[in-house]
């Protein structure tokens, strides 16, 4: 049985808008019964563990999907969430694929977290696969290969982009530009337009703009799974 970690963010302050935030239930939901639905077996993880905070906005009735509602309703994925283990107690080792929702939190905690910096490190290192959706490669910028440059250096990548950012007003919120601190990396960084799905794969790095491509990402990485059986 294939193992997925789940890393969620801790963070749950939208800047200093005095609004909360946390990961977007979506780019979980999806991707969590794209893996449970193949028989796979999920932890999720948090650097705090406990409870992640998840986006309010994200719950709003216009942003729910058929994976939404049936996570809700799963009364074993709720209590999951409930209870998710500290980050630093779980190990790459156990696990083939990790996979990073986004939201706005992980560019606060995500982004500079220590023990994530190691775990995705330690997959890359082990040719596992990692995938990383909208917000969620901020997860994955402080990682860097046996030769000290950036997993990302060279690899064709996306993520959540300036044109969206700037769309959702929060371009002056968040601590950065993601799309900048990827190219600032030597990624190769491709979008399509604002909120339509697309997803990139180079190699053993999977990553989607936003939240309509996180189930596309999550399919992908069963994809790549199944050939390497």
């Amino acid at each position: 049985m294939k193992k997925i970690l789940f890393v969620l963010p801790s963070h749950d302050d939208l800047g200093n808008t005095g609004q909360k935030t946390g990961y977007w239930l979506e780019e979980f939901a999806g991707p969590y019964y794209e893996f449970i639905d193949n028989e796979y077996e999920v932890t999720i993880t948090s650097p705090k563990g406990g409870k992640p905070p998840v986006d309010p906005k994200s719950l709003l009735k216009e942003n729910q999907t058929d994976y939404t509602q049936r996570l809700q309703n799963d009364k074993s994925a709720m209590e999951k969430l409930e209870n998710t283990p500290i980050l630093n107690q779980v190990s790459a080792s156990d696990y083939d694929t990790l996979f990073l929702p986004g939201g706005h939190g992980p560019m606060w905690d995500l982004s500079k977290d220590k023990d994530l910096k190691k775990i995705v490190e330690d997959f890359y290192n082990d040719r596992k696969v990692i995938s990383a959706v909208c917000h969620g490669p901020a997860g994955l910028l402080q990682a860097t290969d046996k030769n000290g440059d950036s997993i990302l250096k060279n690899k064709r990548v996306t993520g959540f982009t300036n044109s969206e950012e700037e769309t959702v007003k929060l371009d002056k919120t968040v601590p950065f530009s993601l799309e900048n601190r990827l190219k600032e990396l030597g990624s190769n960084f491709e979008k399509s337009e604002n909120f339509q799905p697309f997803v990139v794969n180079d190699g053993q790095i999977i990553t989607g703009q936003n939240p309509a491509s996180a189930f596309l990402a999550a399919k992908k990485v069963v994809e790549i799974l199944r050939n390497m059986e």
